[in-house]
């Protein structure tokens, strides 16, 4: 699009903007992190809940396609930003591996930057930083948490929270909860015990632990469930939500026989004292790496004619569950898009694997291929239209095992053989998908809608797009000429609503012309 031409001049002048010695911060609290207000997106995904949702209205479908790019801020580094940027006010923090930047909303000047120490852990991404009072919480790729001054980006404490050279490391936004900072670890080698602990905000000292699995060594157990994702809170329930991961050794699944609690399951746990709410196992003795590590979003909304309190989660392995979230029983289960792993479903809302489709050592045609049929990419729920919106990547793949290399490792490889990028807008209600729309190969994006009915993502050729979130009909696009992996979030500053996207290492502000929000506000004003 023409205003795409611009961006350069407006890059440079962000990333050559002096930093300044000091930043108001304001004090987050609990209250701000349940309700955000307008000005602010103080969490992972803007509230507790997991929608990715924002009430604002000024952009629509009717003038979406006058947004223009307000600044765009250049970090310098290759790769693609993974992270949601958090704002508070008026100053937006975000990551990239072992880099912390905050930048002014309004105008996209860096205001200081923290660089962490070369570490050789796996840099797979970072999803970002957490805010509590006027600190930063900050998991970086070694599995270290810090906490930093969010006025002057400096480390005020720094504690190990797992051994990276044993392969875990960290991806994870920290997610608060009253006085704790909860955290876990990543990694898919054996002999490593997943957990989720809470920490302390002011010292830094554990508070509790919370293990998905035995201790490494207990006979006849897995090891494995760890986790990659930032959670979601439900204050009434006062409870956590978490997925875990796959249970280890990965592909090989005839040394740990069972079902394999607690991986591969979404998990409640009281943020007081770490214990055990209930579970819900999406992928019992998962042996395709798939994980249940994907965003348990929770919403509250009529199922069957009875109001409920529910949890959603699209799964990696194909499945989309509805979860009452009180008591962990399921209340839907269907898959969005080719899965034939499965005998069926079973009375808990399980699937049931099919012995016949683990790893052998000739192949197995499997589907959704091991990237799975959605996976880190945040989704978004809708609540005017119902929709819980993916993306979603239909695929096939070959898994083959390796009896030969042992019980340990992989003990086997996956191959792609197909797979595309579509959007996928699933009726909770129903599990049906009420419209696709396609993004080319398997994209990157995450999701977020507004209450003006928009959607906004990206897809594989590193376009932004805004649709219509009733129809999934194309209402804009803009090309960032890079691979797009982050989340968009949406804040008003100042009577502005703005939308922000990143493509490759690069943060666009967009939103619509003076002229344009003058006449929106006008006819918001008259329909009152």
């Amino acid at each position: 699009m023409g205003c795409m031409k611009a961006v350069g001049a407006i890059v440079l002048a962000a990333s050559v903007a002096t930093a300044v010695p000091y930043v108001s911060a304001q004090n987050v609290d609990a209250a701000m992190l349940k309700n955000p207000p307008k000005d602010s997106w103080p969490g992972f995904h803007g509230d507790y809940s997991g929608r990715r949702h924002s009430a604002l209205t000024q952009i629509t479908p009717a003038n979406v396609n006058a947004i223009t790019v307000k600044w765009a801020f250049q970090t310098q580094l290759n790769g693609a930003l993974k992270a949601t940027p958090i704002l508070v006010d008026g100053i937006l923090y975000f990551t990239m591996p072992d880099n912390i930047w905050a930048i002014d909303a309004r105008s996209g000047h860096q205001l200081w930057r923290y660089t962490a120490p070369p570490n050789k852990a796996f840099h797979i991404g970072q999803r970002g930083v957490s805010v509590y009072k006027d600190k930063l919480y900050y998991m970086s790729s070694d599995a270290h948490l810090l906490a930093l001054d969010a006025k002057k980006g400096t480390v005020l404490w720094d504690k190990v929270v797992a051994d990276s050279g044993k392969g875990q490391w960290a991806t994870m936004s920290p997610l608060i909860v009253g006085n704790h900072v909860l955290v876990g670890a990543s990694g898919d080698f054996d002999n490593l015990q997943g957990f989720l602990r809470a920490i302390d905000p002011e010292t830094g000292e554990t508070q509790w632990n919370w293990f998905a699995t035995q201790p490494v060594g207990t006979p006849k157990m897995t090891t494995g469930g760890n986790i990659w994702m930032t959670g979601t809170y439900d204050p009434e329930q006062n409870l956590v939500f978490f997925g875990t991961g796959n249970p280890t050794p990965v592909l090989n699944g005839k040394v740990r026989l069972g079902d394999n609690l607690y991986t591969c399951s979404i998990v409640a746990i009281n943020p007081d004292t770490g214990k055990l709410a209930w579970a819900f196992q999406p992928s019992p003795h998962d042996t395709h790496d798939w994980d249940a590590s994907e965003v348990p979003v929770l919403v509250d909304g009529m199922f069957e004619g009875k109001p409920r309190k529910m949890l959603m989660q699209a799964s990696r392995n194909g499945y989309f569950f509805v979860v009452d979230r009180t008591t962990g029983k399921s209340l839907l289960t269907t898959n969005f898009g080719p899965v034939n792993w499965t005998l069926g479903i079973d009375k808990e809302g399980r699937p049931i694997p099919n012995p016949a489709k683990e790893p052998a050592p000739d192949g197995r045609l499997i589907a959704p291929d091991e990237g799975g049929m959605t996976n880190y990419r945040s989704p978004s729920f809708d609540p005017k239209t119902g929709l819980f919106i993916v993306s979603a990547s239909p695929s096939y793949s070959l898994y083959f095992s390796k009896p030969a290399d042992g019980a340990y490792g992989w003990a086997g490889a996956d191959y792609g053989l197909w797979s595309v990028g579509v959007l996928e807008a699933i009726d909770y209600k129903t599990g049906k998908v009420r419209w696709s729309h396609d993004l080319g190969q398997r994209a990157g994006s995450g999701v977020l809608t507004t209450d003006s009915g928009l959607t906004f993502s990206g897809d594989s050729a590193g376009n932004f797009l805004a649709l219509d979130t009733a129809t999934g009909k194309t209402l804009w696009h803009a090309g960032s000429g890079s691979q797009i992996a982050s989340t968009p979030i949406t804040y008003e500053l100042d009577g502005h609503q703005v939308v922000l996207l990143s493509g490759g290492g690069v943060l666009y502000a967009w939103g619509l012309p003076d002229r344009a929000v003058a006449a929106a506000t006008v006819n918001k004003t008259a329909s009152k």
